[in-house]
């Protein structure tokens, strides 16, 4: 195998962590989207008329999305998982804020959502994943 530049292979270690965890994201939404539906005539885009059970898989796939991306990004990466794992978690951190402007939902679920759903999967991933020295 060719002896990748450790710059180089953090880089691409960033890029496969979000490829990964934006499937997992995805994956998640639709399958929620398809076990627990948004009855019709509810807004999909309006949080605040959601049932509870329908706040499981988004937050779900935000959680598990990140943590999937960061082990990805540790497993991938040549040197600083950590560092790499947490910033996949910043990452993720900037795609739910913006969400929180996109749609609108409950104060609870956002600060649910934006305080343990991104940077503690990031660095539940880089202390239990990083390779040994």
């Amino acid at each position: 195998m060719v002896n990748m530049n450790p710059i180089v292979k953090n880089i691409l270690a960033v890029v496969i962590g979000i490829i990964v965890g934006m499937i997992v994201n995805m994956g998640l939404i639709m399958i929620g989207g398809a076990l627990l539906p948004i009855p019709d005539g509810v807004d999909p885009m309006d949080a605040h008329a959601w049932e509870l059970k329908q706040f499981i898989f988004p937050f779900l796939a935000h959680a598990l999305g990140t943590l999937a991306g960061a082990i990805a990004t540790v497993k991938t990466a040549a040197s600083h998982h950590s560092k790499l794992a947490i910033g996949i978690g910043f990452w993720f951190l900037t795609g739910g804020v913006a969400m929180v402007f996109m749609i609108p939902a409950p104060e609870w679920f956002i600060f649910t959502d934006l305080v343990f759903a991104y940077i503690p999967m990031g660095i539940i991933a880089g202390k239990l994943f990083q390779a040994k020295k």
